[in-house]
């Protein structure tokens, strides 16, 4: 676990950095609150890993992992306004903290910033924005053609939440230099996993205590979001095990990977176990 918090440490030293270098004052102010008041960081530390996995080192990396981190926050800064959330991580969400305006200008400016990181590989930056293609589409059905069935929750759920993880992985295998095989075998890696973790999250969303969540629950009942707890007839235990089946198909495609290094890939499964035991 020492290792593991290396890279998160490296994650974190980047990102006030990439950070301190914004102007206005203002703007640094708002994404200092929203980027540095806690997150787990698990898709950097993804982009790190993967890198790692097949052979490329977590300073080639950090960037694209940094980058991929702002695009997720920024996504979540939107998240808050449509759901009128006013708690994220246990602090004020952007919008509550600073208004509508404001909030939306945070957003903005963490997109410039990530894509400036992006901006040294033609490939990163292609497979960020679609992935960010397939979030505003999961965002746009959550919000109108929602979901009926499970299928269409499991479509929902790869588009918003899967496709960053994506991302994330392949961004790492883009930092090695990795083919187009390796690429596809880590984005499957890490789009399982992120689905996984979007199940689990609405499961907790219906049925965890909110202070020890560190945001609101009843969220999804309340607004008749699409969870899955909503939308199937599956049970949260029920749910829970569609996870894990998720989670084993991570870990399948990982097997697929030519690896280099044992330590890191062995963190990968390690992650792809915790998203469904997680409980918060």
């Amino acid at each position: 676990m020492q290792l593991l918090e290396r890279r998160r440490a490296l994650v974190e030293e980047r990102l006030v950095e990439v950070i301190d270098g914004i102007e206005p004052e203002t703007l640094n102010a708002e994404v200092r609150h929203v980027v540095l008041s806690g997150g787990k960081r698990v898709r950097p530390v993804v982009t790190v890993l993967a890198c790692e996995t097949v052979g490329g080192t977590a300073e080639d990396a950090v960037d694209f992992g940094v980058g991929i981190e702002l695009v997720h926050t920024a996504s979540l800064v939107v998240d808050d306004i449509i759901d009128r959330s006013e708690l994220r991580r246990g602090t004020q969400s952007a919008w509550a903290e600073f208004g509508h305006g404001p909030a939306i200008i945070t957003s903005d400016g963490l997109l410039g910033e990530a894509f400036a990181l992006f901006s040294t590989e033609p490939e990163a930056t292609r497979v960020v924005a679609e992935s960010m293609v397939e979030l505003g589409i999961g965002e746009a059905t959550e919000l109108s053609a929602k979901p009926s069935n499970e299928a269409e929750y499991m479509t929902l759920a790869r588009r918003k939440t899967g496709a960053l993880f994506r991302a994330a992985a392949e961004l790492g295998a883009i930092a090695a230099d990795s083919d187009p095989v390796t690429v596809e075998a880590l984005g499957e890696y890490a789009e399982r996993v992120g689905i996984a973790f979007q199940i689990r999250d609405d499961v907790l969303d219906a049925v965890a205590d909110a202070e020890d969540l560190g945001k609101p629950t009843g969220h999804d009942a309340a607004l008749e979001r699409p969870s899955v707890v909503q939308v199937t007839d599956l049970s949260p235990e029920e749910a829970n095990a569609r996870a894990r089946a998720e989670a084993q198909g991570a870990i399948d495609a990982l097997e697929r990977v030519e690896v280099v290094d044992q330590d890191a890939k062995a963190y990968l499964l390690e992650l792809a176990e915790f998203v469904v035991e997680r409980e918060r």
